[in-house]
């Protein structure tokens, strides 16, 4: 056993607290909904990135490479200052959504290169430029240019031309729970040796001034030159630099007289900026004490030279703490690759080895605590203006606290969690750390997130907003991930107890979301946000509602997996063999529904599902919108074994009753009369003809096959936009495979034609279980129109395939992601980082959106595992 398993147990079972520590802060709190206050709900405008550096954050902490212990009250970053720019760089810049031409954008260049699930060894890389970062002109630029030009880019201002920049690499490694190694490495990839001052920041958050605590821990310099850190709550810690560097002390308390005109003289959170950046000598407290603190060198790097700097935080206090500093770090070091070593035993290619260790290293440092009360967010602080939210964003929230490490899509684009997304992380976090992904499954069904009438909120610009019931579907392949990881040995606890709290999300799915009772379901833009002619989130411009052929198939989805977690619990309990009866005959109303000639989805003259416009006066109009909106129903397949059936009698009886009376729902949809191979029965919305013929249009590359995966488009659409006129407007749905070019939902991402790694992963996924109930003897077309007829699970193979060619070197050393940007692919010091993007272009395969998506993104990992052979019980299971 790998010592970083080792300790995965010692923390499971409770015998050491491994995660005490770890990257749990932001990359941006300013801009978010939680430190709004203002009037009107205008987040972007309330904190900016201009006031951050000056003003105390109410609800959370940001930082460079930051870490902290679990409830991030003691937090640690890294600040770096190159002697040029007008501040230090203690936070990732980037635009807000008004200021991009494309919603809001990251404009820095950083990766995450390592990690252990215990945060036992966390490595990420910096590249800041040596001369003036252009914070001015990236916002004048991108401001200049419209939704169909490229944004403009920190590369794009030529700061990297001749390797005039740092790279600073920060490594963490833990000594022990409470003891904590960080070394800065810079190298200057300059012709000329160039200055930078390395400043170490260490402060807490600021929780004593907000009306409910005025409790104020405190830093503090001792004798012997060591930074002190005291808190009721978290302990005494020391922190100690190696050499002689100047200790700094402030407040972390908001600059008022310099952000409000407001308030006395103090040591504010900016007065280590404007201590080393301005000269300020008053702005830094020459006692050294206070609640925000750092130490400063300054160095000058060689061109090609590395200069190191070590720090050790502490609960006990050392007098040699750097003597074994080297020892520990290469141990730790070593004990990573020997963890991955041990994970990817069975990956022969090198560069999908890389590939896969950066994804799963993106995703361990994408955690963040996240602090949120909606209750005390609504009514306002005590001493505070009181904000007018009665009637406004998330009002319906107030049960909502949350205060937990959460997986994050995006720490600075997408700095909260997101119910759909978080689904999907589970899957490779699953491959490293199950017990995490369970308990991300768990929390989220929590009291204190669900609310009482059974939703799971979707994200913090709008906790109602409803996004594709994906949590059951999660819950069991991470059951089943798990599983197999224990040799065999489930977790049927964590099972049932997400199976219950499903049980109310599911039932006001059925009451929220089927407006008629018919078994068709609406549910909004449902994470495929500008795919529709409208917004469907809105209100309609033609009133009535829209009949969503995802929304529907999606609950066929989420009604199949909760069949299928009630047999594996009846297979203990023969109570949940009536919930199995439930569910199952639930999917067969709603796939009748689908089916019903007055309600179909189906236009059989083009063999494909659709949106269908359902206006005031009863008229029903079909949107011919080839989209992943009609690729959806392929998600909604489940195989069933006849030793199943002779295992649970109660359940098969009923059964047999049931479609013994319902021959049309039997026959019509689950082709259950006919078994398939080794006595297997399908569930499915498709029966064999529509299943190929959708199947004849996805694999079509002038439609959905790209080079990369699955568009979330047709390419039909390039030439034939699909557009409709409503009361004298014309709306338009055209094929853009790339950066999108409308407002719609901010304008920052774009579901007309990219490829999106979620979606693209459950049609693989389905296809596997198709295949498991077809067999070798079914063969489809693949790619349509290429006379080469292939089985269900090599296609399914081919697509994995190709989504996993986005990362890798072709035959000339270029990968797909990077696009025509020939530093990326060239430089030896770019090509081998690998950026994991939130979507990508529907054609040539380049990143597009946020750059460290490694959220969903990151599930590549679990394309380039090698499937496991299956436990017995899960047969349909793809791995």
């Amino acid at each position: 056993m790998t010592e970083e398993k080792k300790r995965l147990f010692e923390d499971r079972d409770k015998k050491k607290d491994w995660r005490k520590f770890g990257p749990y802060l932001a990359e941006r709190q300013w801009g978010t909904v939680r430190e709004d206050y203002s009037e009107y709900g205008n987040a972007w405008e309330y904190v900016t990135h201009e006031a951050s550096r000056s003003r105390a954050y109410r609800w959370g902490e940001d930082g460079m490479a930051g870490f902290s212990d679990d409830k991030q009250l003691l937090c640690l970053g890294l600040a770096l200052w190159n002697g040029k720019d007008p501040i230090l760089k203690e936070r990732l810049f980037g635009l807000t959504g008004p200021e991009g031409n494309h919603g809001e954008d990251c404009k820095e260049q950083y990766y995450y290169l390592d990690g252990t699930p215990t945060h036992s060894y966390m490595q990420m890389l910096y590249k800041y430029p040596q001369s003036e970062f252009p914070y001015k002109k990236l916002v004048e630029e991108n401001k200049k240019r419209g939704k169909k030009e490229p944004e403009y880019e920190l590369m794009d201002a030529g700061v990297f031309d001749e390797d005039r920049y740092f790279d600073v690499f920060i490594t963490y490694a833990k000594v022990d729970t409470t003891d904590l190694l960080v070394k800065v490495s810079v190298v200057n990839r300059g012709p000329l040796a160039a200055n930078l001052h390395v400043i170490p920041q260490i402060w807490f958050r600021n929780t004593w001034s907000w009306g409910y605590d005025n409790y104020k821990p405190e830093l503090f310099l001792d004798n012997k030159g060591c930074i002190r850190a005291q808190h009721r709550d978290v302990g005494k810690y020391y922190y100690y630099a190696e050499g002689e560097p100047q200790a700094l002390f402030c407040e972390n308390e908001t600059n008022g007289p310099k952000l409000f005109n407001f308030g006395g003289t103090g040591f504010f959170k900016d007065g280590i900026n404007d201590f080393i950046v301005d000269g300020k000598i008053s702005a830094v407290n020459a006692i050294s004490h206070g609640t925000k603190a750092a130490y400063q060198y300054k160095t000058s790097v060689r061109p090609g030279e590395t200069r190191e700097f070590k720090l050790r935080l502490s609960s006990s206090y050392l007098h040699q703490p750097f003597a074994d500093f080297d020892a520990i770090i290469a141990k730790r070091s070593n004990e990573c690759d020997e963890f991955y070593t041990d994970m990817q035993e069975s990956i022969s290619d090198a560069d999908e080895r890389d590939i896969q260790r950066q994804a799963i290293a993106g995703m361990l440092w994408s955690k963040q605590f996240y602090n949120f009360d909606v209750s005390k967010w609504v009514k306002g602080d005590p001493g505070q203006p009181a904000p007018n939210r009665k009637w406004g964003r998330n009002h319906e929230w107030l049960h909502l606290n949350n205060a937990d490490v959460i997986s994050m899509p995006d720490k600075w684009e997408y700095p909260w969690y997101a119910a759909w997304d978080l689904a999907f992380h589970t899957i490779p976090l699953a491959m490293v750390d199950p017990e995490f992904a369970k308990r991300q499954l768990i929390m989220l069904t929590k009291e204190w997130y669900m609310h009482p009438n059974g939703q799971l909120p979707a994200y913090e610009w709008a906790f109602s907003d409803v996004n594709p019931p994906v949590h059951a579907w999660a819950t069991w392949r991470v059951y089943k991930i798990d599983e197999q990881l224990q040799d065999g040995k489930p977790d049927r606890a964590f099972l049932e107890g997400v199976f219950h709290k499903l049980l109310l999300n599911f039932t006001w799915w059925v009451n929220r979301k089927d407006m008629n009772g018919n078994n068709i379901f609406q549910g909004g833009f449902l994470g495929m946000d500008n795919i529709g002619v409208f917004d469907r989130s809105a209100q309609l411009p033609t009133g009535g509602y829209i009949e969503q052929a995802d929304g529907t198939s999606w609950m066929a989805m989420f009604t199949l997996n909760m069949l299928r977690i009630s047999l594996e619990l009846a297979g203990e309990n023969p109570i949940y063999q009536s919930l199995a009866t439930k569910f199952f005959e639930h999917f067969l109303y709603i796939a009748g529904a689908m089916s019903n000639e007055a309600l179909d989805l189906w236009d059989e003259h083009d063999e494909f599902f659709y949106d269908v416009l359902h206006t005031p006066d009863n008229e029903r109009t079909v949107m011919r919108i080839r989209s992943m909106v009609g690729l959806v129903p392929l998600f909604a397949v489940e195989v069933l074994d006849e030793e199943l059936f002779r295992s649970m009698p109660q359940f098969t009886e009923r059964l047999r009753w049931f479609l013994d009376n319902r021959p049309d729902l039997a026959n019509l949809i689950s082709r259950w009369q006919e078994r398939g191979r080794g006595e297997r029965h399908l569930l499915s919305l498709l029966r064999g003809h529509r299943m190929k013929m959708l199947l004849r249009r996805m694999l079509d590359e002038n439609e959905f096959l790209s080079p990369y995966g699955i568009r979330a488009l047709s390419r039909y659409h390039l030439e034939h936009p699909y557009k409709m006129v409503v009361n004298g407007f014309e709306f338009t749905v055209q094929y853009t495979p790339a950066e999108s070019d409308t407002t719609l939902f901010g304008g920052n991402s774009n579901w007309r034609g990219p490829i999106w790694f979620p979606v693209n992963y459950l049609l693989i996924e389905s296809l596997q279980r198709f295949h498991h109930y077809y067999g070798d003897d079914f063969k489809i077309e693949h790619p349509t129109g290429s006379g080469r007829m292939l089985t269900l699970r090599q296609v399914a193979d081919d697509l994995s395939r190709r989504m996993i060619s986005l990362f890798k070197k072709d035959s000339k050393g270029r990968r797909p992601i990077f696009g025509e940007n020939e530093k990326l692919q060239v430089d030896p010091q770019f090509q081998n980082y690998i950026l994991f993007n939130e979507y990508f272009h529907g054609d040539n395969g380049r990143g597009v959106g946020a750059t460290h998506q490694t959220g969903w993104t990151g599930i590549v990992a679990k394309l380039i595992q090698p499937r496991r052979r299956l436990v017995k019980g899960a047969s349909s299971e793809p791995m």
